[in-house]
């Protein structure tokens, strides 16, 4: 990897903070697949949900770079691209190549795979074109919200499906449950990154506590972390481990509303970090941590 690669995913998908949590994001979706329909795990299979999973995210972040060059050129000139140090046309070179693999990796593996890949990418055509609706939308920022965020579940969705699909499987009602506390989870981390204090907002950088008010903003992020639990809980039920579950997410729970309490005084920092914590619990507890113990 070359110099400004490197400084590239440091400062925009920085591989060493992403990665584990996408891992125990892939791990927990095929793990759970494997738990709900009774069927084993092959490591192949975790490995192709990663990896794919990995250029998924890495594509979004690409995407965001596409949306908002003109909004970076004029209010984030320090980010990568605006100051030069790659190019548009390198990250959307980077774009293709990963999206050769994922389905060179589909079409080895399952072929059928494809369908939801493609489905995949057709919903994340659609984001970075704002839906052809780009000023409507930016003056709906709930519905921007929920909008791209659909986009966790169908992600979700293939990395359980490198477990199901190939053997003939389709749990619909607790896969259901599963990617709907995927889609709140999404929410959580989304909002939990643009919590700022007001001394820290930057002109022209869009954040939730800008949008809202930091107090509603962060008991807003606190619902939606709370909701996540609820459906994580209830797709918990059809592994029979959903007291664990409750176990482990209530002290998060309740370190969360401490700080949603204490929001006026907890940095935008503290928000992302227990964003990031939650998440690695949520996924290690429903799917990693159960298989192996069962």
């Amino acid at each position: 990897m070359s110099m400004k690669w490197w400084i590239y995913q440091k400062e925009r998908f920085p591989i060493f903070q992403h990665g584990p949590l996408v891992l125990a994001f892939s791990a927990c979706a095929v793990c759970y697949s494997a738990l709900i329909t009774n069927t084993p795990v092959e490591l192949f299979s975790i490995c192709i949900a990663f990896v794919t999973c990995l250029f998924f995210f890495l594509q979004l972040r690409i995407a965001d770079e596409f949306k908002d060059a003109k909004e970076d050129a004029q209010y984030r000139p320090y980010r990568p691209v605006p100051r030069g140090l790659v190019s548009l046309k390198e990250l959307g070179i980077v774009f293709v190549l990963s999206a050769g693999i994922q389905l060179l990796l589909a079409l080895y593996f399952f072929p059928t795979l494809v369908v939801i890949l493609l489905i995949a990418w057709a919903y994340l055509a659609l984001m970075s074109a704002e839906f052809f609706v780009r000023d409507w939308l930016k003056s709906r920022p709930i519905t921007y919200l929920w909008t791209h965020m659909l986009i966790m579940p169908l992600v979700d969705l293939y990395a359980t499906a490198c477990q199901w699909m190939p053997m003939g499987e389709k749990p619909l009602a607790a896969l259901s449950l599963f990617l709907i506390a995927s889609f709140f989870n999404g929410i959580v981390i989304e909002i939990g990154r643009k919590l700022r204090l007001p001394d820290c907002e930057e002109e022209g950088v869009p954040t939730y506590s800008k949008l809202w008010g930091l107090s509603k903003a962060a008991w807003i992020w606190f619902g939606c972390l709370c909701t996540t639990g609820l459906f994580a809980t209830a797709a918990a039920h059809y592994i029979r481990w959903s007291t664990q579950v409750i176990c482990v997410l209530t002290p998060l729970i309740i370190i969360a509303l401490v700080l949603t309490v204490r929001s006026s005084r907890t940095t935008q920092k503290t928000f992302e970090t227990l964003s990031g914590i939650w998440t690695m619990c949520l996924y290690l507890i429903l799917g990693v941590i159960p298989f192996f113990v069962q």
